[in-house]
């Protein structure tokens, strides 16, 4: 009798059923499996050995696949804080399910899963449970708030997911006005907090350089208006690291910058504080600027709309019916049966 098991988890932990037919699978080799806890049904032919509430599972049960935000975090991609799951679907994908129970159908329920209705070039790429990493990147581009997107794409170039080619073919199928993440997105940067304090500081019109060079060796995260730097703490403390911290901070002073080392944790839920230190450091330097205060009396430049806020708004007003424009089940009769949020979309156009 094959171990149903091993060869699931072999396959990456989620499994078709003609996969393990394939591999000498029979169908009451795969109902004892079943029942002995070995594996489980995620959804009418596709088996699993991971945990039920696995995203991974929970978009294969729903009829799709992991895409945007979540294919980004199950991949170790830089996401701040948490979100619905998104799941691609095919633009005639039926019988979709909900995300917590495959008995109860996705339509007319409450299940908070975003569908996104891809084509035929979506569903050819990637893995059984989550898209090409391109475009699952795409689609964060195109409906994730701005710094989020930023920092998606940041961490993909930084960590060789994608190369610069591929980063180019993702801002050409975007919107024009969506191409202007080009100027924002940094490889140079090396978390998700200094990700998001950079694009942050930017949209208040601060100078801000990545990896500024700090002697032979070192790196200053974030050089503000080339008289703050600014040191992005990781989310856990390390021990072993605190005397080479502190003394790289006297090496900041050194260089006559006014040091400033917030945690993770306070850049993500205690931003306008870190703002306020950082711009009141930068008010200490700029007694020889033109005068230019907020509503706190600290000097700044003129604040920067990010590309593409007007378009966020617009698609966060907007909810769709379970079914895409042109699907062939057409619109259902009546008031349309509303399961989450959906959403018809295009394909990264690729090579």
């Amino acid at each position: 009798m094959p171990d149903i098991a091993s060869i699931v988890t072999s396959l990456g932990g989620i499994a078709q059923k003609r996969q393990l037919v394939r591999r000498g699978a029979r169908d009451h080799h795969l109902t004892s499996a079943v029942r002995n806890g070995e594996v489980i049904r995620a959804r009418q032919g596709w088996y699993t050995t991971l945990p039920p509430m696995d995203p991974r599972v929970r978009a294969v049960r729903v009829g799709g696949r992991l895409t945007g935000v979540s294919a980004v975090a199950q991949a170790g991609g830089w996401v701040l804080g948490t979100h619905p799951l998104h799941v691609s679907v095919h633009d005639n994908a039926a019988r979709l399910r909900s995300q917590f129970n495959r008995r109860v159908r996705f339509a007319g329920t409450s299940d908070p899963a975003v569908l996104h209705w891809d084509d035929a070039g979506v569903a050819g790429r990637g893995t059984a449970w989550a898209v090409d990493i391109r475009d699952a990147l795409y689609r964060v581009a195109l409906d994730e708030p701005f710094e989020q997107a930023i920092a998606a794409l940041d961490w993909a170039l930084r960590n060789g997911v994608i190369d610069r080619m591929d980063f180019e073919s993702i801002l050409l199928a975007l919107p024009a006005e969506l191409r202007r993440f080009r100027d924002w997105v940094d490889e140079k940067c090396d978390s998700l907090p200094e990700s998001l304090s950079r694009t942050r500081l930017c949209l208040r019109g601060h100078h801000v350089e990545s990896q500024r060079p700090l002697g032979d060796l070192e790196h200053i995260d974030l050089e503000v208006d080339r008289c703050v730097g600014v040191e992005t703490d990781g989310e856990r403390f390390h021990w072993d690291r605190f005397e080479e911290d502190r003394s790289k901070d006297l090496d900041i002073t050194i260089e006559r910058l006014h040091c400033i080392r917030p945690s993770a944790r306070a850049v993500f839920d205690d931003w306008p504080r870190v703002l306020r230190a950082i711009e009141t450091a930068v008010a200490t330097h700029v007694d020889t600027r033109p005068a230019a205060f907020g509503n706190s009396g600290l000097w700044r430049a003129a604040d920067v709309t990010a590309p593409g806020t007007k378009r966020l708004k617009r698609r966060l007003q907007r909810q769709s019916p379970e079914f895409p424009k042109g699907h062939p089940k057409g619109q259902p009769k009546g008031q349309p049966e509303r399961g989450g949020n959906t959403d018809a979309g295009g394909a990264l156009t690729q090579g």
